[in-house]
């Protein structure tokens, strides 16, 4: 399921532990964060994209049509528009469709392999409609804002899931631990399961799996989680948040 539903299930006790937007930590009190394993973004990752007009500007941008899959993307964009000069344009959510999205605002985001196919399709959209679109890359524009990371989502445990005072079983992280690692090891195996399910060779499933996607929750990781929630209460798009950093020890 998406994010945001896996956040959902966590909050109203449906799940023990889940892959969440970070931004979910902030909104619902209790959910403790599983050392060592992330999904996130050191440069490009492709699969967050802002798309627009090319000849509007930034600052121009007068809509931006979201997509409701992701909580945390939303608002490391709000975040980004403020650091462009555009801090009031409004967000409209959407379902992933761009030809629609576009339609009803100057912009739209979109994640996942909604956004995945559409660099896919840039070439044949252009040819179809005759509209240049810009095609910007929200990891990399969070990087050069703030030379920080993207961390979109984490593994977190609903309240009591944890021991107390928030101490995970050390066989329970060295599972997830575990997990990831063999995952990192059958990037090939996944990338050729994957291309038959999804219309994006295989060859760009691959690279994405092994370049843009970094799965390790490690200091510069944790660094831009702060980041984001201090910006993101200073703005006032998220409650404040501590994150305890010294539960977050890597693996």
């Amino acid at each position: 399921m998406t994010p945001s539903e896996c956040a959902a299930r966590l909050a109203d006790g449906r799940a023990d532990i889940g892959l969440i937007p970070i931004a979910s930590l902030a909104t619902s009190p209790g959910l403790r964060v599983l050392p060592g394993c992330t999904i996130a973004s050191k440069g490009s990752v492709r699969s967050l994209l802002l798309i627009h007009r090319a000849n509007q500007s930034l600052e121009s941008l007068r809509s931006v049509a979201a997509d409701t899959a992701s909580r945390s993307t939303v608002v490391y964009a709000r975040i980004m528009f403020r650091k462009w000069g555009n801090p009031d344009v409004p967000f409209l959510p959407f379902a992933a469709n761009l030809d629609l999205m576009l339609e009803r605002a100057d912009a739209a985001i979109v994640i996942g392999d909604p956004a995945l196919l559409a660099l896919e399709e840039r070439s044949n959209r252009l040819e179809r409609t005759g509209e240049e679109l810009a095609y910007r890359d929200l990891a990399e524009e969070w990087r050069a804002l703030t030379g920080l990371p993207f961390v979109s989502a984490v593994w977190a445990a609903a309240h009591g899931t944890a021991a107390p005072g928030g101490v995970f079983d050390e066989d329970v992280i060295e599972d997830f631990t575990r997990s990831r690692d063999h995952g990192l090891k059958n990037i090939e195996a996944i990338a050729s399961q994957w291309a038959g399910r999804v219309p994006i060779p295989e060859s760009t499933i691959r690279s994405y799996l092994s370049t843009n996607i970094h799965y390790i929750l490690d200091d510069e990781c944790v660094e831009g989680m702060q980041g984001f929630f201090s910006s993101a209460a200073e703005y006032g798009f998220l409650p404040p948040y501590r994150l305890g950093v010294e539960e977050l020890v890597t693996h």
